[in-house]
């Protein structure tokens, strides 16, 4: 049985990219990559996936419809990960997370997902300026090659 482990470990090959896909409101796929990793949900205490996003069209079919699935692949290897969305961010106000909490949990998403930067004054303008929220994924289904 594949676990969340296991497609971390496949995520980390690629710098952590994945495919996420979502559904429009007339029922088509909707496709793209971002960067994700495995972290402890800060208000739920259970292991997620989590990635950081903006922009209109991921979120909006987020928003109305929280399915998600997230693929992965090294090689020929591939793993899938299904499961519902909660967002979190300045356009999906959690009453637990204030601007001070959200400002490091963008940070702590970033750096699960691979990331690193030198300047991290312009990583928290550029996550304000771009309205950036965090999506934290509970696998209902993982499954893989």
């Amino acid at each position: 049985m594949t676990t969340l482990h296991d497609v971390i470990v496949l995520a980390e090959r690629e710098q952590h990219l994945a495919v996420v896909s979502t559904l429009r409101e007339d029922g088509t796929i909707q496709s793209s990559l971002v960067n994700v990793g495995a972290m402890i949900h800060p208000l739920v205490g259970t292991e997620v996936l989590a990635f950081v996003t903006y922009g209109p069209v991921k979120l909006a079919n987020l928003r109305a419809r929280p399915q998600i699935t997230v693929t992965l692949r090294s090689g020929w290897e591939w793993a899938a990960i299904e499961g519902r969305a909660t967002l979190i961010g300045p356009d999906d106000p959690s009453p637990d997370v204030d601007a001070e909490r959200l400002r490091l949990l963008l940070r702590e998403v970033f750096t699960a997902a691979g990331g690193a930067h030198d300047d991290w004054d312009e990583y928290d303008r550029t996550m304000v300026t771009d309205r950036r929220t965090v999506v934290f994924i509970e696998p209902t289904r993982v499954y893989s090659n």
